[in-house]
Protein backbone atom coordinates (compact mmCIF):
# COMPACT_ATOMS: atom_id res chain seq x y z
CA UNK A 1 0.00 0.00 0.00
CA UNK A 2 1.61 3.17 -0.99
CA UNK A 3 2.19 6.07 1.43
CA UNK A 4 0.91 9.75 1.43
CA UNK A 5 3.65 12.02 0.90
CA UNK A 6 5.07 13.27 4.38
CA UNK A 7 7.59 16.47 3.18
CA UNK A 8 4.02 19.13 2.62
CA UNK A 9 6.74 21.03 0.47
CA UNK A 10 7.20 17.77 -1.51
CA UNK A 11 2.97 17.85 -1.71
CA UNK A 12 2.63 21.14 -2.04
CA UNK A 13 5.15 21.49 -5.26
CA UNK A 14 3.22 18.40 -6.96
CA UNK A 15 -0.03 20.14 -6.41
CA UNK A 16 0.84 23.30 -8.19
CA UNK A 17 2.54 20.72 -10.74
CA UNK A 18 -0.51 19.26 -11.66
CA UNK A 19 -2.68 22.38 -11.24
CA UNK A 20 -0.38 23.99 -14.00
CA UNK A 21 -0.78 21.07 -16.19
CA UNK A 22 -4.70 21.33 -15.81
CA UNK A 23 -4.45 25.15 -16.22
CA UNK A 24 -2.24 24.27 -19.72
CA UNK A 25 -5.14 21.68 -20.75
CA UNK A 26 -7.93 24.39 -20.06
CA UNK A 27 -5.87 26.67 -22.50
CA UNK A 28 -5.69 24.21 -24.88
CA UNK A 29 -9.80 23.28 -24.71
CA UNK A 30 -10.90 26.98 -24.35
CA UNK A 31 -8.87 27.74 -28.05
CA UNK A 32 -11.45 27.26 -29.79
CA UNK A 33 -14.32 28.68 -27.89
CA UNK A 34 -12.34 31.63 -27.62
CA UNK A 35 -11.96 32.09 -31.35
CA UNK A 36 -15.98 31.97 -31.92
CA UNK A 37 -16.74 33.93 -28.83
CA UNK A 38 -13.86 36.55 -29.48
CA UNK A 39 -14.79 37.15 -33.39
CA UNK A 40 -18.34 37.60 -31.58
CA UNK A 41 -17.35 40.63 -29.26
CA UNK A 42 -15.39 41.83 -32.48
CA UNK A 43 -18.27 42.75 -34.10
CA UNK A 44 -19.75 44.92 -31.26
CA UNK A 45 -16.23 46.76 -30.95
CA UNK A 46 -16.41 47.18 -35.19
CA UNK A 47 -20.32 48.83 -34.99
CA UNK A 48 -19.48 50.62 -31.68
CA UNK A 49 -16.42 52.72 -33.54
CA UNK A 50 -17.67 52.22 -37.34
CA UNK A 51 -13.84 50.96 -38.43
CA UNK A 52 -13.67 47.28 -39.18
CA UNK A 53 -9.38 47.43 -38.46
CA UNK A 54 -9.58 43.36 -39.49
CA UNK A 55 -11.38 44.09 -42.79
CA UNK A 56 -10.22 47.57 -43.59
CA UNK A 57 -13.48 49.08 -44.08
CA UNK A 58 -15.35 52.10 -42.59
CA UNK A 59 -19.14 51.62 -41.96
CA UNK A 60 -21.47 54.28 -43.15
CA UNK A 61 -22.86 54.58 -40.03
CA UNK A 62 -21.96 53.87 -36.07
CA UNK A 63 -23.37 53.96 -32.85
CA UNK A 64 -20.74 56.49 -31.21
CA UNK A 65 -21.70 58.52 -34.58
CA UNK A 66 -25.56 58.23 -33.59
CA UNK A 67 -24.80 58.83 -30.12
CA UNK A 68 -23.04 62.23 -31.65
CA UNK A 69 -25.66 63.55 -33.13
CA UNK A 70 -27.13 66.61 -32.22
CA UNK A 71 -30.37 66.93 -30.36
CA UNK A 72 -32.92 70.17 -30.55
CA UNK A 73 -33.69 71.25 -27.06
CA UNK A 74 -37.53 72.20 -28.67
CA UNK A 75 -38.10 68.22 -30.47
CA UNK A 76 -35.88 66.32 -27.36
CA UNK A 77 -38.14 63.02 -27.61
CA UNK A 78 -38.60 62.85 -31.19
CA UNK A 79 -34.93 63.10 -31.95
CA UNK A 80 -34.17 60.43 -29.47
CA UNK A 81 -36.87 58.33 -30.67
CA UNK A 82 -35.72 58.91 -34.30
CA UNK A 83 -31.64 58.26 -33.18
CA UNK A 84 -32.69 55.49 -31.05
CA UNK A 85 -34.32 54.07 -34.33
CA UNK A 86 -30.90 54.14 -36.30
CA UNK A 87 -28.78 52.42 -33.03
CA UNK A 88 -30.94 49.50 -33.63
CA UNK A 89 -30.56 49.11 -36.87
CA UNK A 90 -26.81 48.82 -36.26
CA UNK A 91 -27.26 47.19 -32.89
CA UNK A 92 -29.71 44.45 -34.83
CA UNK A 93 -26.75 43.64 -36.73
CA UNK A 94 -24.31 43.41 -34.64
CA UNK A 95 -26.11 40.86 -32.58
CA UNK A 96 -27.00 38.82 -35.65
CA UNK A 97 -23.70 38.40 -36.80
CA UNK A 98 -21.98 37.65 -32.99
CA UNK A 99 -25.05 35.26 -33.32
CA UNK A 100 -24.17 33.57 -36.83
CA UNK A 101 -20.30 33.71 -35.55
CA UNK A 102 -20.94 31.66 -32.40
CA UNK A 103 -23.24 29.03 -34.37
CA UNK A 104 -20.51 28.63 -36.73
CA UNK A 105 -22.66 30.06 -39.40
CA UNK A 106 -20.69 31.69 -42.80
CA UNK A 107 -23.65 34.27 -43.70
CA UNK A 108 -23.75 37.22 -42.20
CA UNK A 109 -26.05 40.34 -42.27
CA UNK A 110 -25.11 43.91 -44.06
CA UNK A 111 -26.75 47.14 -43.51
CA UNK A 112 -27.93 48.29 -47.13
CA UNK A 113 -25.99 51.99 -46.79
CA UNK A 114 -22.70 50.11 -45.60
CA UNK A 115 -22.58 48.32 -49.06
CA UNK A 116 -23.64 51.52 -51.17
CA UNK A 117 -27.59 51.52 -51.57
CA UNK A 118 -27.82 54.26 -49.27
CA UNK A 119 -31.67 54.70 -48.07
CA UNK A 120 -32.91 52.11 -50.01
CA UNK A 121 -36.61 51.79 -50.76
CA UNK A 122 -37.32 48.41 -48.97
CA UNK A 123 -34.53 46.95 -47.16
CA UNK A 124 -32.55 48.25 -44.30
CA UNK A 125 -30.61 45.42 -43.97
CA UNK A 126 -29.76 41.84 -45.97
CA UNK A 127 -27.78 38.96 -46.17
CA UNK A 128 -24.78 37.79 -47.76
CA UNK A 129 -23.24 34.69 -47.99
CA UNK A 130 -19.42 33.61 -47.34
CA UNK A 131 -18.21 35.04 -50.78
CA UNK A 132 -19.95 38.44 -50.27
CA UNK A 133 -22.51 37.98 -52.68
CA UNK A 134 -26.16 39.23 -51.60
CA UNK A 135 -28.65 36.03 -51.05
CA UNK A 136 -31.93 36.81 -52.56
CA UNK A 137 -34.75 38.01 -50.96
CA UNK A 138 -32.99 38.21 -47.47
CA UNK A 139 -33.86 41.86 -46.88
CA UNK A 140 -35.54 43.16 -43.91
CA UNK A 141 -36.28 47.03 -42.56
CA UNK A 142 -37.01 47.48 -39.14
CA UNK A 143 -39.50 49.74 -37.65
CA UNK A 144 -39.06 51.15 -34.29
CA UNK A 145 -42.00 53.43 -34.72
CA UNK A 146 -45.03 54.41 -32.29
CA UNK A 147 -45.53 55.77 -28.71
CA UNK A 148 -47.19 52.28 -27.81
CA UNK A 149 -47.77 48.69 -29.84
CA UNK A 150 -51.46 50.27 -30.98
CA UNK A 151 -49.81 53.31 -32.95
CA UNK A 152 -47.39 50.82 -34.15
CA UNK A 153 -50.25 48.62 -35.78
CA UNK A 154 -52.06 51.76 -37.00
CA UNK A 155 -48.83 52.71 -38.93
CA UNK A 156 -48.08 48.80 -40.22
CA UNK A 157 -51.51 48.81 -42.08
CA UNK A 158 -50.97 52.32 -43.59
CA UNK A 159 -50.91 53.77 -46.97
CA UNK A 160 -47.43 54.57 -45.97
CA UNK A 161 -46.66 51.19 -45.14
CA UNK A 162 -48.30 49.61 -48.56
CA UNK A 163 -45.28 49.21 -50.38
CA UNK A 164 -44.03 46.66 -48.00
CA UNK A 165 -46.81 44.83 -47.94
CA UNK A 166 -46.26 44.21 -51.58
CA UNK A 167 -43.16 43.05 -51.85
CA UNK A 168 -43.91 40.82 -49.11
CA UNK A 169 -41.02 42.60 -47.08
CA UNK A 170 -40.74 41.20 -43.63
CA UNK A 171 -40.82 44.11 -40.28
CA UNK A 172 -38.51 43.95 -37.52
CA UNK A 173 -40.22 45.54 -34.44
CA UNK A 174 -38.92 45.86 -31.03
CA UNK A 175 -38.58 42.70 -29.23
CA UNK A 176 -40.25 44.20 -25.97
CA UNK A 177 -43.09 45.25 -27.85
CA UNK A 178 -43.69 42.13 -30.44
CA UNK A 179 -46.03 40.08 -28.73
CA UNK A 180 -48.27 43.41 -27.82
CA UNK A 181 -48.06 44.25 -31.37
CA UNK A 182 -49.17 40.62 -32.83
CA UNK A 183 -51.71 40.33 -29.73
CA UNK A 184 -53.07 43.96 -30.95
CA UNK A 185 -53.10 42.79 -34.55
CA UNK A 186 -55.75 39.95 -34.00
CA UNK A 187 -57.66 41.82 -32.07
CA UNK A 188 -58.18 44.58 -34.75
CA UNK A 189 -58.71 40.83 -36.98
CA UNK A 190 -61.48 40.48 -34.96
CA UNK A 191 -63.36 43.68 -34.75
CA UNK A 192 -62.92 43.90 -38.30
CA UNK A 193 -64.38 40.54 -38.99
CA UNK A 194 -67.37 41.43 -36.95
CA UNK A 195 -68.29 44.84 -38.45
CA UNK A 196 -67.90 42.54 -41.80
CA UNK A 197 -70.59 40.37 -40.64
CA UNK A 198 -73.22 42.58 -39.10
CA UNK A 199 -72.50 44.96 -42.34
CA UNK A 200 -73.59 41.96 -44.36
CA UNK A 201 -76.50 41.24 -42.44
CA UNK A 202 -77.50 45.10 -42.98
CA UNK A 203 -76.98 44.65 -47.04
CA UNK A 204 -74.04 47.49 -46.51
CA UNK A 205 -71.92 44.96 -48.75
CA UNK A 206 -69.64 48.02 -50.00
CA UNK A 207 -68.81 49.36 -46.34
CA UNK A 208 -68.00 45.20 -45.40
CA UNK A 209 -65.88 45.28 -48.20
CA UNK A 210 -63.66 47.97 -46.92
CA UNK A 211 -63.60 45.91 -43.54
CA UNK A 212 -62.63 43.17 -45.44
CA UNK A 213 -59.82 44.63 -47.31
CA UNK A 214 -58.80 45.88 -43.59
CA UNK A 215 -58.87 42.16 -42.91
CA UNK A 216 -56.39 41.36 -45.37
CA UNK A 217 -53.87 44.24 -44.39
CA UNK A 218 -53.98 43.69 -40.78
CA UNK A 219 -53.05 39.74 -41.73
CA UNK A 220 -50.23 40.57 -43.99
CA UNK A 221 -48.74 43.15 -41.41
CA UNK A 222 -48.64 40.28 -38.96
CA UNK A 223 -47.70 37.81 -40.98
CA UNK A 224 -44.48 39.86 -41.98
CA UNK A 225 -43.77 40.45 -39.04
CA UNK A 226 -40.55 39.64 -36.99
CA UNK A 227 -39.09 40.22 -33.80
CA UNK A 228 -36.07 42.40 -33.55
CA UNK A 229 -32.53 41.27 -31.55
CA UNK A 230 -33.18 44.84 -30.52
CA UNK A 231 -36.15 46.09 -27.18
CA UNK A 232 -37.18 49.93 -27.41
CA UNK A 233 -35.56 49.98 -24.16
CA UNK A 234 -32.16 49.07 -25.33
CA UNK A 235 -32.02 51.35 -28.76
CA UNK A 236 -32.57 54.12 -26.25
CA UNK A 237 -29.65 53.07 -24.19
CA UNK A 238 -27.60 52.89 -26.82
CA UNK A 239 -27.98 55.78 -28.05
CA UNK A 240 -27.83 57.69 -24.22
CA UNK A 241 -25.30 55.20 -22.73
CA UNK A 242 -23.77 53.87 -25.14
CA UNK A 243 -20.65 52.75 -23.03
CA UNK A 244 -22.55 50.97 -20.91
CA UNK A 245 -24.58 49.06 -23.78
CA UNK A 246 -21.80 47.82 -25.83
CA UNK A 247 -19.89 46.90 -22.12
CA UNK A 248 -23.18 44.78 -21.47
CA UNK A 249 -23.35 42.95 -24.77
CA UNK A 250 -19.86 42.32 -24.44
CA UNK A 251 -19.80 40.83 -20.91
CA UNK A 252 -22.92 39.05 -22.09
CA UNK A 253 -21.29 37.10 -24.57
CA UNK A 254 -18.08 36.44 -22.57
CA UNK A 255 -20.22 35.34 -20.20
CA UNK A 256 -22.00 32.62 -22.54
CA UNK A 257 -17.84 31.73 -23.68
CA UNK A 258 -17.37 30.74 -19.88
CA UNK A 259 -20.45 29.08 -19.21
CA UNK A 260 -19.20 26.82 -22.45
CA UNK A 261 -15.78 26.20 -21.56
CA UNK A 262 -17.06 25.81 -17.97
CA UNK A 263 -19.36 23.00 -18.99
CA UNK A 264 -16.24 21.11 -20.76
CA UNK A 265 -14.11 21.58 -17.57
CA UNK A 266 -16.74 19.76 -16.02
CA UNK A 267 -16.56 16.70 -18.55
CA UNK A 268 -12.94 16.71 -18.98
CA UNK A 269 -11.56 18.05 -15.76
CA UNK A 270 -14.10 16.44 -13.86
CA UNK A 271 -13.37 13.15 -15.55
CA UNK A 272 -9.56 13.47 -14.38
CA UNK A 273 -10.22 14.48 -10.90
CA UNK A 274 -12.70 11.62 -10.38
CA UNK A 275 -10.28 8.93 -12.16
CA UNK A 276 -7.33 10.37 -9.97
CA UNK A 277 -9.18 10.38 -6.74
CA UNK A 278 -10.48 6.67 -7.24
CA UNK A 279 -7.17 5.30 -7.73
CA UNK A 280 -5.99 7.26 -4.49
CA UNK A 281 -9.02 5.52 -2.59
CA UNK A 282 -8.41 1.97 -4.29
CA UNK A 283 -4.37 2.66 -3.25
CA UNK A 284 -5.65 3.50 0.40
CA UNK A 285 -4.44 7.02 0.43
CA UNK A 286 -7.88 8.69 0.50
CA UNK A 287 -10.70 7.57 2.57
CA UNK A 288 -13.90 7.83 -0.32
CA UNK A 289 -14.96 11.14 1.84
CA UNK A 290 -11.77 12.80 0.99
CA UNK A 291 -11.77 11.85 -2.31
CA UNK A 292 -15.23 13.22 -2.65
CA UNK A 293 -14.11 16.78 -1.21
CA UNK A 294 -11.11 17.21 -3.54
CA UNK A 295 -13.18 16.26 -6.36
CA UNK A 296 -15.75 19.11 -5.47
CA UNK A 297 -12.85 21.02 -4.74
CA UNK A 298 -10.59 20.29 -7.84
CA UNK A 299 -13.64 20.63 -10.36
CA UNK A 300 -14.22 23.67 -8.86
CA UNK A 301 -11.21 25.41 -9.50
CA UNK A 302 -10.89 24.17 -12.65
CA UNK A 303 -14.15 25.37 -13.58
CA UNK A 304 -13.23 29.00 -12.19
CA UNK A 305 -9.81 29.07 -14.22
CA UNK A 306 -11.80 27.85 -17.15
CA UNK A 307 -14.32 30.49 -16.63
CA UNK A 308 -11.72 33.25 -16.19
CA UNK A 309 -9.70 32.00 -19.05
CA UNK A 310 -12.85 31.92 -21.87
CA UNK A 311 -14.26 34.93 -20.36
CA UNK A 312 -11.50 36.95 -20.28
CA UNK A 313 -9.54 35.22 -23.48
CA UNK A 314 -12.20 35.91 -25.69
CA UNK A 315 -12.63 39.60 -25.04
CA UNK A 316 -8.66 39.78 -25.22
CA UNK A 317 -9.22 38.23 -28.37
CA UNK A 318 -12.02 40.73 -29.86
CA UNK A 319 -9.59 43.70 -29.03
CA UNK A 320 -6.67 42.48 -30.48
CA UNK A 321 -8.45 41.36 -33.76
CA UNK A 322 -9.77 45.05 -34.18
CA UNK A 323 -6.27 46.45 -33.37
CA UNK A 324 -4.44 48.54 -36.35
CA UNK A 325 -1.85 46.53 -35.92
CA UNK A 326 -1.11 43.51 -38.31
CA UNK A 327 0.58 41.58 -35.95
CA UNK A 328 -1.56 41.57 -33.05
CA UNK A 329 -4.64 40.43 -35.74
CA UNK A 330 -2.75 37.73 -37.13
CA UNK A 331 -1.65 36.63 -33.41
CA UNK A 332 -5.36 36.42 -32.23
CA UNK A 333 -6.65 34.75 -35.02
CA UNK A 334 -3.68 32.22 -35.62
CA UNK A 335 -2.58 31.58 -32.16
CA UNK A 336 -4.19 31.29 -28.64
CA UNK A 337 -2.35 33.56 -27.18
CA UNK A 338 -5.44 35.40 -25.77
CA UNK A 339 -5.85 32.53 -23.78
CA UNK A 340 -2.17 32.19 -22.37
CA UNK A 341 -2.09 35.84 -21.45
CA UNK A 342 -5.38 34.92 -18.94
CA UNK A 343 -3.66 32.07 -17.59
CA UNK A 344 0.04 33.35 -17.20
CA UNK A 345 -1.66 36.23 -15.33
CA UNK A 346 -3.56 33.90 -13.06
CA UNK A 347 -0.20 31.88 -12.53
CA UNK A 348 1.82 34.85 -12.05
CA UNK A 349 -0.79 37.00 -9.90
CA UNK A 350 -0.44 33.74 -7.23
CA UNK A 351 3.20 34.19 -7.15
CA UNK A 352 3.28 38.26 -6.46
CA UNK A 353 0.78 37.80 -4.11
CA UNK A 354 3.04 35.27 -2.47
CA UNK A 355 6.30 37.39 -2.41
CA UNK A 356 4.08 40.60 -1.21
CA UNK A 357 2.65 37.94 1.84
CA UNK A 358 6.50 37.15 2.50
CA UNK A 359 5.99 33.63 1.60
CA UNK A 360 8.79 33.69 -1.22
CA UNK A 361 12.04 35.80 -1.08
CA UNK A 362 12.96 38.14 -4.06
CA UNK A 363 15.02 35.01 -5.72
CA UNK A 364 12.21 32.44 -5.62
CA UNK A 365 9.33 34.85 -6.69
CA UNK A 366 11.96 35.28 -10.13
CA UNK A 367 12.52 32.03 -10.59
CA UNK A 368 8.69 31.01 -10.31
CA UNK A 369 7.56 34.38 -12.26
CA UNK A 370 10.09 32.99 -15.31
CA UNK A 371 8.52 28.86 -15.00
CA UNK A 372 5.10 29.70 -14.96
CA UNK A 373 2.67 30.18 -17.61
CA UNK A 374 2.70 28.61 -20.40
CA UNK A 375 5.96 27.63 -21.03
CA UNK A 376 9.19 29.46 -22.29
CA UNK A 377 6.88 30.86 -25.14
CA UNK A 378 4.36 32.25 -23.15
CA UNK A 379 6.67 33.73 -20.98
CA UNK A 380 8.31 35.70 -23.57
CA UNK A 381 5.59 36.93 -25.41
CA UNK A 382 3.65 37.78 -21.91
CA UNK A 383 6.77 39.75 -21.26
CA UNK A 384 6.70 41.70 -24.33
CA UNK A 385 2.87 42.64 -23.94
CA UNK A 386 3.66 43.35 -20.60
CA UNK A 387 6.11 46.21 -21.49
CA UNK A 388 3.69 47.53 -24.17
CA UNK A 389 1.09 47.66 -21.60
CA UNK A 390 3.44 49.17 -18.57
CA UNK A 391 5.99 51.25 -20.04
CA UNK A 392 7.76 51.80 -17.06
CA UNK A 393 11.34 51.62 -17.09
CA UNK A 394 11.89 49.76 -14.02
CA UNK A 395 9.32 47.06 -14.99
CA UNK A 396 10.83 47.04 -18.47
CA UNK A 397 14.06 46.24 -17.11
CA UNK A 398 12.61 43.71 -14.96
CA UNK A 399 10.34 41.55 -17.80
CA UNK A 400 13.75 41.78 -19.81
CA UNK A 401 15.97 40.49 -17.16
CA UNK A 402 13.43 38.10 -16.40
CA UNK A 403 13.21 36.89 -20.07
CA UNK A 404 16.64 36.58 -20.23
CA UNK A 405 16.98 34.23 -17.00
CA UNK A 406 14.48 32.53 -18.09
CA UNK A 407 15.50 31.94 -21.83
CA UNK A 408 19.47 31.35 -20.74
CA UNK A 409 18.24 28.07 -18.00
CA UNK A 410 15.93 26.98 -20.84
CA UNK A 411 19.42 26.74 -23.28
CA UNK A 412 21.58 25.61 -20.63
CA UNK A 413 18.91 22.32 -20.16
CA UNK A 414 19.19 21.68 -23.69
CA UNK A 415 22.95 21.47 -23.21
CA UNK A 416 23.00 19.32 -20.73
CA UNK A 417 20.70 17.15 -21.94
CA UNK A 418 23.33 17.19 -25.52
CA UNK A 419 26.04 15.89 -22.97
CA UNK A 420 24.35 12.84 -21.43
CA UNK A 421 24.60 11.38 -25.49
CA UNK A 422 26.80 8.86 -25.10
CA UNK A 423 27.77 9.10 -28.76
CA UNK A 424 28.44 12.47 -28.72
CA UNK A 425 32.27 13.12 -30.61
CA UNK A 426 34.88 14.81 -28.38
CA UNK A 427 35.11 18.01 -29.77
CA UNK A 428 31.67 18.63 -29.75
CA UNK A 429 31.32 17.79 -26.19
CA UNK A 430 34.71 20.53 -25.38
CA UNK A 431 32.48 22.88 -27.19
CA UNK A 432 29.32 22.15 -25.32
CA UNK A 433 30.77 21.90 -22.19
CA UNK A 434 32.12 25.80 -22.78
CA UNK A 435 29.12 26.87 -23.86
CA UNK A 436 27.63 25.28 -20.46
CA UNK A 437 30.40 27.13 -18.54
CA UNK A 438 29.30 30.64 -20.76
CA UNK A 439 26.05 29.61 -19.97
CA UNK A 440 26.54 29.17 -15.89
CA UNK A 441 28.20 32.41 -15.79
CA UNK A 442 25.15 34.24 -17.69
CA UNK A 443 22.41 32.91 -15.60
CA UNK A 444 24.43 33.45 -12.59
CA UNK A 445 25.07 37.48 -13.52
CA UNK A 446 21.42 37.40 -14.24
CA UNK A 447 20.57 36.02 -10.96
CA UNK A 448 22.65 38.69 -8.81
CA UNK A 449 21.22 41.63 -11.15
CA UNK A 450 17.77 40.24 -10.82
CA UNK A 451 17.79 39.59 -7.15
CA UNK A 452 19.05 43.38 -6.56
CA UNK A 453 16.24 44.62 -8.63
CA UNK A 454 13.39 43.33 -7.19
CA UNK A 455 14.78 43.58 -3.63
CA UNK A 456 15.56 47.04 -4.45
CA UNK A 457 12.42 47.81 -6.23
CA UNK A 458 9.26 45.52 -5.60
CA UNK A 459 10.18 46.17 -1.65
CA UNK A 460 9.41 49.28 -1.56
CA UNK A 461 6.09 48.38 -2.96
CA UNK A 462 5.07 45.41 -0.81
CA UNK A 463 2.45 47.49 1.72
CA UNK A 464 0.93 49.44 -1.46
CA UNK A 465 0.52 45.59 -2.96
CA UNK A 466 -0.93 44.22 -0.34
CA UNK A 467 -3.24 46.41 0.45
CA UNK A 468 -4.43 46.89 -2.85
CA UNK A 469 -5.00 43.11 -3.31
CA UNK A 470 -6.91 43.22 0.06
CA UNK A 471 -8.51 46.32 -1.44
CA UNK A 472 -9.61 44.43 -4.74
CA UNK A 473 -10.83 41.20 -2.86
CA UNK A 474 -13.07 43.08 -0.52
CA UNK A 475 -14.23 44.78 -3.21
CA UNK A 476 -15.41 41.71 -5.63
CA UNK A 477 -16.91 40.09 -2.10
CA UNK A 478 -19.09 43.59 -2.04
CA UNK A 479 -19.74 44.28 -5.56
CA UNK A 480 -17.99 47.62 -4.63
CA UNK A 481 -16.88 48.24 -8.44
CA UNK A 482 -15.84 51.99 -7.18
CA UNK A 483 -13.87 50.11 -4.70
CA UNK A 484 -12.16 47.84 -6.75
CA UNK A 485 -11.02 50.72 -9.07
CA UNK A 486 -9.11 52.32 -6.40
CA UNK A 487 -7.36 49.69 -5.37
CA UNK A 488 -6.56 49.05 -9.04
CA UNK A 489 -5.58 52.78 -9.45
CA UNK A 490 -3.12 52.48 -6.26
CA UNK A 491 -1.09 49.80 -8.03
CA UNK A 492 -0.68 51.76 -11.61
CA UNK A 493 0.11 55.39 -9.63
CA UNK A 494 2.71 52.91 -7.37
CA UNK A 495 4.50 51.81 -10.67
CA UNK A 496 4.51 55.56 -12.06
CA UNK A 497 1.50 55.37 -14.08
CA UNK A 498 -1.37 57.80 -14.72
CA UNK A 499 -5.19 56.48 -13.79
CA UNK A 500 -7.73 57.85 -16.70
CA UNK A 501 -10.61 57.39 -14.49
CA UNK A 502 -11.40 57.15 -10.63
CA UNK A 503 -15.47 55.93 -10.35
CA UNK A 504 -17.67 54.28 -12.85
CA UNK A 505 -19.12 57.10 -12.96
CA UNK A 506 -16.27 58.79 -14.64
CA UNK A 507 -15.70 55.70 -16.66
CA UNK A 508 -19.23 55.63 -17.85
CA UNK A 509 -18.59 59.16 -18.95
CA UNK A 510 -15.54 58.42 -20.55
CA UNK A 511 -16.49 55.92 -22.63
CA UNK A 512 -19.40 57.96 -24.33
CA UNK A 513 -17.26 60.66 -24.92
CA UNK A 514 -14.67 61.03 -27.80
CA UNK A 515 -11.08 60.26 -25.78
CA UNK A 516 -9.18 57.89 -26.92
CA UNK A 517 -8.65 55.13 -24.58
CA UNK A 518 -4.80 55.19 -23.73
CA UNK A 519 -3.30 51.70 -23.06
Amino acid sequence: MSQKPTNPDDTKEQEAWIQRIRNAGIVATAAEPIQRYGSAIKEHLVFYSGVDREAGTTLKRSLKSIEESKVHPDHRYANIKQQAGFSAEVKEVARENAERIIKGDKSRVVRTDDIGRVNDPLYDHVEIDSTGNIIPNSGAQMKFVGKNPKETVDKLVSHQYEKYRETNTPIEVPSDAYDEIKRNIQEEITECEKQVSALRQQGKYDLAEKYQKKIGQYKKSGNLLRKSHVSNQEAVEARLHLGLSTAQDIAGIGHRAGMEQVGREAVIGGGLALISNLMEVVQGDKTPEEAACAIVKETGKGALVSYTTAFAGSTIKSFMQNAESKVLQGLAKKTNLPGMIVTATLEIGKTLTKYCKGEIDGLTCLEELGEKGSGITASAVFSVLGQIALPVPVIGGLLGGMLGYALNSAFYGQLVSALKSANLAKQERIRIEAECKKTIRMIQEYRVDMEARIDAYLSDHIQTFQTAFDGIKTALQLGDIDGFITGANSITEKLGGNVQFRTFTEFDAFMQSSETFIL
